[in-house]
């Protein structure tokens, strides 16, 4: 299994060899520094846990830089875990970079969406709201009725209604990487990725290639 930690630098265009104007993401991933091995033995699965993003050991706690030092890692500011095949080989301290990757791969990409704090049910689902006419001045944006009467006398369990929209982990599958520039850390895929400029994302090989 192969991943990667990085950040989202923002949107691009380019040309394809066929002269077609496709959308691309560029992300600043790694490098990576490989600071823990789970085996099947001892923890029940294969994973290695990656780190992400050098910071100065003062913003690190005690134990976060005795963990890192065990790994020989550099103080990094992100861990997070990939599983692997028990016949994979990896070090501690290993550096991770954007050669594990090759353009015409597909990739999955983990993120956070953008908050956007209480949402109403017209934006939050694209609810299309109530009639403009018969009197109906305030209830234009309003869900309507959420149930009905005797039965079953109560509101369905999921009911989709107004409340916090976004800052949710999503994932989008299947992405194509455009371009790999190694040596500026950068990868760029086709089309759009979840998140903010500047916003952590993981790169994975694709589940469905």
């Amino acid at each position: 299994m192969k991943g990667l930690i990085g950040r989202k630098l923002g949107m691009t265009q380019m040309f394809t060899e066929k002269g077609e104007l496709i959308p691309v993401t560029l992300i600043q991933a790694g490098p990576c520094y490989v600071t823990q091995r789970k085996t099947a033995e001892k923890d029940g699965y294969s994973a290695i846990q990656v780190g992400f993003e050098e910071v100065p050991s003062r913003k690190l706690s005690k134990g976060e830089r005795g963990h890192l030092q065990k790994a020989q890692a550099p103080t990094v500011r992100h861990l997070r875990e990939f599983k692997v095949k028990p016949d994979e080989e990896f070090q501690l301290g290993q550096v991770l970079d954007v050669s594990l990757f090759a353009p015409g791969e597909r990739v999955d990409i983990v993120a956070t969406t953008k908050g956007r704090g209480f949402a109403g049910g017209v934006r939050r689902h694209g609810f299309s709201g109530g009639p403009k006419t018969h009197g109906q001045s305030d209830r234009f944006r309003a869900p309507g009725s959420i149930g009905s009467g005797t039965t079953p006398g109560r509101v369905y369990k999921g009911l989709r209604m107004p409340g916090h929209m976004g800052n949710a982990r999503r994932t989008v599958s299947g992405i194509e990487v455009v371009f790999v520039d190694r040596e500026r850390n950068m990868i760029g895929v086709r089309g759009g990725v979840p998140g903010a400029v500047d916003g952590l994302v993981v790169i994975k090989e694709a589940r469905k290639q």
